[in-house]
């Protein structure tokens, strides 16, 4: 590794401002949704009213981020039912992804928020549960102050490309592969 410093500085764009933005956290790594939140904290802090609807997480799981959500006004949605790889009824559970779309697209046309996640939307496009082309209809012609930040893995390419920033977390090692489960305060 060269100690050597460049010699001429990198090239950045002009400065300009936008209205708002679109954030997708994707990959196969761990902390797609923890970052979305950690946005979360920051919009809060900013004074900014805040939506948060979860595609696969219901209304049964009780995580640290809902309850710390709820208690600083945002409103959370955990419209999904579970681990969907594991329904018994995927009639059923598609349903439940296209309820929770339904829900998502009222919430991105509104205007209320100037926050929007949607996490964990990449898996009901992937199966084909929600059209990824109204996905990111309704993302490109949401109000001009709407933020959004989309999570989850194999994000589809035309929700990339409505992105402003995409990150993808690449897992290394993850505690599950060698048998360690969930952890409160760690992973939910």
């Amino acid at each position: 590794m060269s100690s050597q410093r460049p010699v001429t500085p990198p090239r950045r764009p002009a400065r300009r401002r936008a209205s708002s933005l679109v954030l997708v956290n994707t990959g196969d790594g761990k902390g797609k949704s923890t970052a979305a939140f950690g946005v979360v904290l920051r919009a809060v802090a900013r004074g900014w009213k805040v939506c948060v609807i979860q595609f696969l997480k219901s209304g049964r799981w009780r995580t640290g981020e809902e309850e710390l959500g709820r208690r600083l006004g945002v409103d959370w949605n955990p419209l999904g039912d579970g681990f969907t790889w594991d329904s018994e009824d995927l009639e059923a559970s598609q349903a439940t992804a296209a309820a929770a779309w339904a829900a998502a697209r009222r919430v991105l046309a509104s205007g209320d928020y100037q926050l929007v996640v949607l996490d964990e939307v990449t898996y009901p496009m992937n199966w084909g549960w929600i059209d990824t082309a109204e996905v990111v209809a309704a993302i490109s012609e949401r109000p001009p102050e709407v933020n959004v930040v989309a999570t989850g893995r194999d994000a589809p390419a035309g929700l990339l490309a409505v992105a402003d920033t995409v990150t993808e977390m690449r897992k290394l090692r993850h505690a599950y592969d060698s048998g360690v489960g969930a952890r409160r305060g760690i992973d939910y």
